[in-house]
């Protein structure tokens, strides 16, 4: 009978382990951390590994593949991972976006609030659940308003921090609507804080972008107004 020996990989970042950053808070840039060969296989392919992947976890832990309840689990977590809640990590699944004349020569901000989303913390893999506040301020052309909740969507579906999440779409809304006058405010719970480590089921994370115009306290007062 061969015996395996698991060595347990230990990174460090700025001198210190994982094991001793612990639940500390990081993020490591704009970008959400990516492999260069992120698609070279089909998500196909993809789900197929998962599958088989989390049927050897749910092994590990002890549960009875044969049961009618979890047979099906392998698979049907493996398409959850690459069809629905990260589905935002493939550039296919970016939503296309529309540019219209501003014709109706609109020219203060636009704000379209309280957009559900539900994310995944990169550093659990739990549930993040908030709602995203989004405005701008037209340079000449326009997007649909249902547009703003697709980027949000489409940003949220991907593990993530929540610091990334709101600068990533900002800077997005800014490269489509071509200004820089754009604010985004993002008010989440995190179930990392609140169904494990320190239990707090009260606290709620608030984050913000603001850009262009926006850096006018003016303009900050004006749209924090419109979110009460």
């Amino acid at each position: 009978m061969s015996t395996k020996i698991i060595k347990q990989k230990t990174r460090r970042i700025n001198g210190f382990s994982h094991h001793e950053i612990g639940d500390d808070h990081l993020c490591t840039g704009l970008d959400t951390p990516l492999k260069k060969d992120a698609f070279a296989i089909s998500d196909a392919e993809k789900k197929n590994k998962i599958s088989m992947l989390f049927e050897e976890i749910m092994d590990v832990m002890g549960l009875d593949l044969s049961d009618d309840s979890l047979k099906g689990t392998p698979d049907r977590v493996a398409k959850m991972y690459i069809d629905e809640i990260f589905s935002g990590l493939n550039p296919k699944n970016k939503p296309k976006i529309a540019l219209f004349d501003n014709k109706y020569h609109y020219n203060q901000m636009l704000v379209e609030k309280n957009i559900t989303f539900y994310s995944n913390c990169e550093h659990h893999f739990v549930p993040i659940i908030g709602k995203a506040h989004v405005a701008y301020i037209s340079s000449g052309k326009v997007i649909g308003l249902s547009k703003l909740n697709r980027i949000v969507q489409y940003y949220a579906k991907r593990p993530q921090v929540q610091e990334r999440l709101t600068n990533q779409i900002g800077e997005d809304l800014k490269a489509i609507l071509k200004t820089d006058d754009v604010a985004v405010i993002i008010d989440a719970k995190h179930l990392c804080v609140s169904s494990r480590g320190i239990k707090d089921e009260s606290s709620a994370t608030v984050t913000s972008f603001y850009s262009g115009a926006f850096n006018s306290p003016a303009k900050v007062n004006e749209f924090n107004n419109y979110l009460k």
